[in-house]
């Protein structure tokens, strides 16, 4: 390629991280610029024809469209626990679990995140996590970069599975399913090595630079609790995927992970006799004014709810979530029946469909409007729920209005006058040509940067899996353990990935911090591209 060719397709990248993590622009002003130095450069450069531009720019505009419903859906559920006071019941059920901030983040964004990937993926178990930790007291700036680096290992088998069946199975030619099978069981057998670190790197972030305390000593003082925690979901997820395959090792491994770790918590097992707490000024005053909306205060004289009503909506959430998702049975393809079609898109090959009814984000409004209800909230507390959610809807939908066209444009520029490959392949086309030798480094990479471009370790799979195919034929890699590699960076650039950011940021209404977000999520996101090729350097080449 040229250079103005390698600028043109890096500048998805470049422009996010210059705009957002360096100049720190607010991703409402960042990505709008982003899509139009980009669109302008495809079409001039890549030479991709204006219609394809429009057409692969409106597929995007619908892509952004579902995420904010999500969002939306999210933050309704989220309001309406805080109008009927049910987000206080559950505050003091996790106190009554253990006061320990590192114990309640190992405990909601590492093993409850964990099961919410497993049954819907697609960044809800972060648009869940972070509000629930902004309501025990962690700050909206940890709490959404913590929950997006918890929401990491379990991607590879997220929403029942879905990045192996569809992305690996599908995206690689004439892989079957015995092969399938063994690359998921290389996947996490390397991430019991690896992700069984993830809780202890989060509790070691949360000490050091989410508290007035700064120390790392905190951190490691509850190391041999948080790597329990780790082998307490990646061990059982082992054994599912090896005894039921791959859909539900992050579901029932997350499961059996809160079992445990509750219980573990409960009785203080080989946890420090002294719990660690927040000092009241842990909190910056400008990010608790931005918590505001979410911070919970019961604004009915209603009698106190039991624990298990006041969870019950998050219940629920889960179980439909579940059962809307399971192949075998007949809400998936019942709720897939009502779809909106837009074929050819202006003229081209492009197409997008929607089915409104299975997007998470009507679950959510559905629990949220049944949950009113049950919780003995008023019409009035629903109205102020509505009201708060729509407030803080609009930044993020600029953001993403302007970020999905903008990946969408970068993955269907294949459709050129130039004789170009899509941008994607033609940057890992160049990593190959000049790195072939040390692919086992470089395959996680490439797919964290699909992943960090699509917004889905899916659809990572099936952009690099034929790639990956090819340059563990040229390295003489083994296919299994490159595929892993892949399957594992896609899980990594899931904790960068723009659109999941702002969605996040979003729920606990951090609008403007996305790159400061990046920031703390890129060193996760190196750590565990660099660990897992160190354990199948080590262990498995």
């Amino acid at each position: 390629m040229t250079v103005w060719q390698w600028l043109t397709a890096a500048m998805p990248l470049l422009s996010v991280f210059m705009l957002l993590v360096l100049l720190r622009m607010p991703a409402r002003r960042a990505m709008p610029l982003s899509f139009m130095i980009c669109a302008v450069l495809t079409y001039l450069v890549w030479q991709v024809p204006l219609r394809q531009l429009a057409a692969a720019s409106a597929e995007g505009v619908v892509i952004a469209a579902t995420i904010v419903w999500i969002v939306f859906g999210a933050v309704l559920l989220l309001n309406v626990l805080k109008q009927t006071g049910a987000l206080d019941v559950i505050k003091a059920g996790f106190g009554a679990i253990s006061a320990d901030k590192r114990v309640q983040l190992i405990i909601i964004g590492w093993l409850f995140g964990s099961f919410l990937e497993g049954a819907a993926g697609f960044g809800t178990p972060a648009a869940i996590a972070a509000p629930l930790l902004v309501a025990l007291g962690f700050s909206p700036l940890s709490a959404v970069v913590l929950a997006l680096v918890a929401d990491s290992s379990a991607v590879s088998f997220g929403a029942v599975g879905t990045p192996v069946l569809v992305g690996i199975a599908q995206g690689v030619p004439g892989i079957g399913p015995d092969t399938v099978l063994q690359v998921a069981l290389t996947a996490i057998s390397i991430d019991i090595a690896v992700a069984s670190c993830l809780p202890l790197l989060m509790v070691v972030m949360l000490t050091r630079f989410f508290s007035e305390q700064k120390s790392w000593r905190a951190g490691f003082a509850i190391a041999p609790f948080a790597l329990l925690s780790g082998l307490a979901f990646t061990l059982p997820a082992y054994l599912v995927a090896l005894l039921l395959g791959p859909e539900f090792p992050s579901v029932l491994g997350a499961l059996i992970g809160l079992a445990l770790i509750c219980t573990a918590a409960r009785y203080g097992v080989l946890l420090p006799a002294t719990p660690w707490l927040f000092k009241p000024d842990d909190t910056t005053p400008a990010e608790a004014e931005q918590a505001t909306t979410i911070t919970p205060d019961i604004l009915s004289a209603a009698p106190a709810l039991p624990l298990w009503r006041a969870w019950l909506p998050y219940v629920l959430v889960a179980m439909l979530l579940i059962l809307s998702r399971i192949p075998g049975l007949p809400f998936k393809t019942g709720l897939q029946q009502l779809a909106w079609h837009w074929p050819a898109i202006f003229g081209t090959e492009l197409t997008v469909t929607v089915s409104p009814l299975y997007l998470p984000g009507s679950l959510f409004v559905l629990v949220a409007l049944v949950s009113c209800f049950f919780l003995r909230g008023s019409a009035t507390m629903l109205r102020n729920a509505v009201t708060q959610s729509g407030r803080m809807l609009l930044p993020s939908a600029i953001a993403l209005a302007g970020a999905v066209p903008m990946v969408r444009i970068f993955l269907q520029s294949d459709v050129n006058s130039a004789g170009l490959p899509a941008m994607p392949l033609a940057l890992a086309a160049e990593a190959a040509r000049y790195l072939a030798d040390s692919w086992l480094w470089i395959a996680p990479f490439i797919g964290a940067l699909g992943s960090f471009i699509a917004g889905s370790a899916t659809f990572s799979n099936l952009m690099f899996g034929s790639f990956q195919q090819a340059m563990a034929a040229q390295a003489d890699l083994s296919l299994t353990l490159t595929l892993a590699l892949q399957m594992l960076g896609a899980n990594a650039g899931n904790m960068i990935c723009v659109v999941n950011v702002v969605a996040a940021a979003s729920v606990v209404n951090l609008h403007g911090r996305e790159g400061d977000i990046i920031r703390y999520t890129l060193w996760p996101m190196l750590f565990y591209c660099l660990a897992a090729s160190s354990v199948a350097w080590l262990l498995l080449r």
